[in-house]
């Protein structure tokens, strides 16, 4: 690679400690982000496209390592790779946030029955369980129900707005035993989601 660098007329110091570093970061960020997005596939049960992400995320990793090697007395070489390693955790972060694949397993305890949120659930035909529960000052009520990660944020922003004192929590969910809740029915939205963000 340094020879191809050379024969363009790019300088052995202009090489070695701003394009490699720079090249180490990149493919850094590439890989730390596709593999974020390799175990929320895998999370989701995804297992067509997890051993695609894999791969590429095991190419990219061999390639700037390869990198390191041969500018083994750089230190920017090292600064880039841990600095990629950084970045590419939060780009992947990121990215997971913007897809929200998958579903959650959402429970809310609320100390009365929460009327208006239920209404609100079977608006939005959400499936869920209401039962009653002893709570540690008295009679509370238990709502359980599993829901897409992207209809999170207007759930709990209803929930917050019917009770502000609601206690709840938030889980990953693999599978869920219904036929029609099956997680690979996310496959389409989630195409149709990556190429528009690609198109953006």
């Amino acid at each position: 690679m340094q020879d191809l660098f050379n024969s363009i007329g790019i300088s052995d110091n202009l090489l070695n400690y701003l394009i490699m570093p720079l090249l180490i970061f990149v493919a850094r960020i590439g890989d730390v982000s596709i593999n974020t997005l390799r175990i929320m596939f895998m999370m989701n049960g995804k297992k067509n496209i997890v051993p695609i992400l894999g791969f590429f995320e095991a190419l990219i990793w061999l390639l700037a390592i390869g990198q390191i090697f041969q500018n083994v007395n750089n230190p920017l070489s090292y600064l880039a790779y841990a600095g990629g390693f950084a970045t590419g955790t939060y780009v992947g972060m990121t990215l997971d946030e913007k897809l929200a694949l998958g579903r959650v397993l959402v429970r809310v305890i609320t100390p009365k029955a929460p009327e208006v949120l239920l209404e609100f659930m079977k608006e939005k035909n959400y499936r869920f369980t209401s039962v009653g529960a002893e709570g540690r000052y008295g009679k509370v009520n238990l709502l359980f129900t599993v829901m897409k990660r992207d209809q999170l944020q207007e759930f709990i922003t209803k929930v917050k707005e019917v009770e502000e004192k609601a206690f709840y929590t938030i889980e990953s969910v693999k599978r869920v035993s219904e036929e029609e809740l099956n997680v690979m029915e996310d496959k389409p939205r989630f195409r149709s989601r990556l190429f528009s963000r690609a198109r953006a």
